[in-house]
Formats: C-alpha cells, structure tokens, sequence
C-alpha cells in the first residue's frame, strides 16, 4: 500500500517542519563553512544584500553581503591555530507559507591562540532573519551577532567575562522585514 502524500502547500505542519529541516541545514552549512574557512560558500547561503552587525561588546562592525562578512570573519580568525564553530542550540519561528523565518542561535567558538598557544572560548547568540528565494532555497537575510561570554583575560581572576543575554524577540524578527 502507498503512503498518502502530503502536499506542503496545503499542510501546514508538514511545510513547516520541512522548513525547519532545510533552516537547520543551513546555520549548520555555516557552522562548517566558517570552521573550514570556506568563504567562497558563503555566497551560496547569505544573501548580496544582507545587513550583519557583530557586536563584540567593545566593537560593533557592520556589513553587507557574503563578501565583506567572510573577509573580516577571515581576519578575524587568523590569530588562531585551532578554530571550531560550534552551534549549541537553535529555535526558529517559522512562517512557510511566506517563506520567512526567525531565528535565534547560540553558538560557541573554540579556539587556541597562535601567540601563546593558550585555549580560549567565545559564546554568542545570532539572531537572524532567514528568507526563502525564488529557487527555494533559504539563505540569510539579515544577521545579528552578540557575544554573551568569553574567555577572560590571563590578568583576570575568572574564567569567563560574561555580559547580558540579549534577546530580540523571534517574532520581531519575522515581521520586522
């Protein structure tokens, strides 16, 4: 016996988890993108015309597109001998039928300093906004970065500066164009 089929376009919860599927893909297309230093991809997942802000806490850079965000991620991360991308949790809010979504996600970098050779660890969140192209695809749209922790300095007696969680609330995001 054949299994109904389910058309997405006429079932929501089956077009939204099939949305969710495709945007997990791609943070973690990103994740391995920026871990293998692959800018050339970037191309394929963030749009011409995608705003980024990095907000570092003490610096706050802005961009436009797949090009001037890889060169400065990649200069960013040339300091270090190990760099992995990790992601540590997603949630989206998801509109399939308009081919936007929402997401926030919590991200950790693992790094090893080239200098000294020390371990350190960063800890972030994205907020981004995500759109779905006319060839289907879902690519960025729009990005906000914000560390929340990272590895203190050696003069320091912690381990971890931390700052304010921000939260930019999901649904915000989605309208928000």
């Amino acid at each position: 016996m054949t299994p109904p089929s389910h058309d997405t376009h006429t079932d929501p919860g089956l077009a939204e988890a099939l949305a969710y599927v495709e945007l997990q893909r791609l943070e973690s297309r990103y994740a391995d993108v920026v871990t293998r230093r692959a800018w050339d991809e970037l191309a394929d997942i963030v749009r011409d015309d995608c705003p980024i802000v990095v907000d570092v806490r003490h610096t706050k850079f802005e961009f436009t597109g797949p090009t001037e965000y890889g060169e400065f991620i990649d200069r960013a991360i040339q300091r270090f001998s190990v760099f992995e991308f990790v992601l540590l949790n997603m949630v989206f809010l998801i509109d399939a039928q308009r081919g936007v979504a929402a997401a926030r996600v919590y991200m950790q970098e693992i790094r090893q300093n080239v200098s000294d050779g020390r371990r350190t660890d960063a800890y972030g969140v994205y907020h981004d906004r995500l759109e779905r192209s006319d060839d289907g695809r879902w690519r960025f749209a729009r990005r906000h970065y914000r560390s929340f922790a990272r590895t203190a300095e050696p003069r320091v007696d912690t381990d971890l500066d931390v700052f304010d969680l921000p939260a930019i609330p999901l649904e915000e995001i989605l309208e928000g164009g």
